[in-house]
């Protein structure tokens, strides 16, 4: 197995393997699953997406303690409707000298992943540029792959200059150096995701790569890897074969012991099958209609995370919904008052991010998306605590 992949990922990131373990939001990557592997030599990522700043910062402590010269990774997650969470998590990183992330769920870049890449960058002795803070992007676009290949957008380095948050030279090195260092090609996988085919995917990543290195003539080529539906031998070889430099399993790690989350939903996983799983709304996209693949089986999150949508759609606000709608909403799908679930929400948002119910106070349909977002986000956590 050591022999599999690009020794420059071995190297580069001081691992065995060329195989990683993706992140699993909500903790269910656990600190002991990354500690596990990484004392193994394997780069593992702590699932951080979803969790509060201070749950993460335990990790991270946890985390370091165990594993003080790694490898581990931490992910960073694009968060649209939460923008507080992702900032926060550059912060945490940058402030405990988190030295690899794995950026998931991105759509466009932001200026927080950003300011994590150049903050890193610095010369050596030999005037070469070195990259401290390393990224790896998990894609599954070639529009958003081009944006991680290139250098960090000049807008971004410039603000971040003003704001005093990098200095005018890790700004001049950022234009000379690829926003990651490892592009991980994300096709068909539990989560969110394309429904990507990886033959199809990773031969098209892989020619824009070399169609961007022939243009920036960088001195360390970004390397490309493979990740979704990476759950048998066959399939890590046959990625290999097509030119991943590395692969990453995720949904498969997820039955395992080390994993955060309960003995049920274990049993589940282990017991599934390739048509046992759906694409459903997801929280942290939902008022974006963005879905997630996920267990259908001994579920009904599925069914009635759509029909939450669909009133989503259909109505500009709670107010809206017919009686008879709402009082089966609150007896079959939330099992309690739609009022005592805002109030919930409430609760949770001022302590985790406070902006979220001011923008919803005067806005009845953004009112209405937290209220179903609070099922949506807690069903996963309901899964996790068994």
């Amino acid at each position: 197995p050591q022999q599999l992949g690009d020794r420059r990922f071995l190297e580069f990131h001081n691992v065995k393997y060329a195989y990683a373990a993706g992140a699993m939001a909500g903790g269910i990557a656990s600190e002991a699953l990354v500690i596990a592997l990484g004392k193994a030599g394997f780069l593992a990522s702590f699932g951080s997406a979803g969790l509060v700043p201070q749950r993460v910062e335990k990790a991270i402590v946890e985390i370091q303690q165990a594993l003080p010269n790694g490898p581990y990774a931490f992910n960073l997650i694009h968060s649209p409707s939460e923008e507080a969470l992702e900032q926060g998590a550059v912060e945490l990183y940058l402030k405990h000298g988190v030295r690899t992330v794995e950026a998931s769920a991105y759509m466009d870049l932001t200026p927080h992943i950003v300011r994590y890449r150049a903050a890193g960058l610095q010369l050596n002795s030999q005037g070469e540029i070195q990259a401290h803070n390393k990224v790896i992007a998990k894609i599954s676009r070639s529009e958003v792959a081009r944006k991680f290949l290139q250098p960090a957008p000049i807008k971004f380095l410039k603000a971040l200059v003003e704001q005093g948050h990098i200095t005018p030279l890790q700004a001049a090195l950022a234009e000379k150096v690829p926003l990651a260092d490892d592009i991980t090609v994300e096709a068909d996988s539990g989560g969110h995701t394309d429904n990507r085919s990886l033959v199809c995917l990773l031969p098209i990543i892989l020619t824009l790569r070399d169609e961007i290195q022939q243009q920036y003539h960088y001195q360390h080529p970004v390397r490309v890897g493979a990740a979704g539906g990476i759950g048998t031998p066959e399939a890590a070889l046959a990625a290999f074969m097509m030119g991943a430099s590395y692969i990453v399993t995720g949904s498969v790690n997820h039955s395992c012991i080390e994993a955060g989350t309960s003995e049920h939903t274990k049993k589940l996983l282990a017991a599934s099958g390739m048509a046992d799983v759906v694409m459903a709304p997801c929280a942290d996209m939902f008022e974006m209609g963005v879905k997630v693949q996920l267990l259908k089986q001994g579920s009904l999150f599925p069914m009635r995370a759509q029909k939450l949508y669909e009133l989503y759609k259909t109505y500009e606000g709670i107010e809206q919904i017919p009686p008879e709608v709402r009082k089966s909403l609150e007896k079959q799908i939330f099992r309690k008052s739609l009022d005592t679930v805002w109030d919930e929400t409430v609760a949770y948002f001022s302590q985790r991010d406070p902006e979220q119910i001011e923008r919803a106070s005067n806005n009845p349909k953004r009112k209405m998306a937290l209220i179903f977002r609070w099922y949506l986000g807690l069903s996963s956590r309901w899964s996790t605590s068994g």
